[in-house]
């Protein structure tokens, strides 16, 4: 079974530049449009303009974490639909409960494998 990926837009946000790169590269190999933020504030301000279909943010960022900015995502209308995966570098079940809690959709740990990332995606995209 080949995925079909294309057309799909996904937003990455992550303060770690080589994390940013990774996922971009795989991402962008399996067909998706992939666009990236360095934090919350940036990702905020670039999701209305892009639209992504999927979201990844890392828990672990400056200014805005990736809690807060996974409640603010889901607490606009436009955007309570779209799934966000939670990246984070910590496996802790307070991680993922909290993560649950504002609302996000799944939780992968760094450093995650290109069958964990596109896993995310199929996932999702079958819901």
């Amino acid at each position: 079974m080949t995925d079909n990926f294309q057309d799909l837009k996904i937003m990455v946000i992550d303060d770690s530049k080589t994390i940013r790169r990774t996922a971009e590269t795989l991402l962008q190999k399996a067909g998706c449009t992939v666009s990236t933020a360095t934090d919350g504030f940036d990702a905020l301000a670039k999701i209305a303009d892009t639209r992504p279909d999927i979201i990844f943010v890392d828990i672990m960022m400056p200014r805005l974490d990736g809690y807060q900015t996974c409640a603010l995502i889901k607490n606009n209308s436009a955007f309570r639909e779209t799934p966000v995966i939670m990246l984070s570098s910590k496996d802790g079940l307070f991680d993922k409960a909290k993560g649950r809690i504002v609302g996000s959709d799944e939780y992968l740990t760094k450093p995650f494998s290109k069958e964990e990332l596109l896993g995310a995606i199929r996932q999702h995209m079958a819901s």
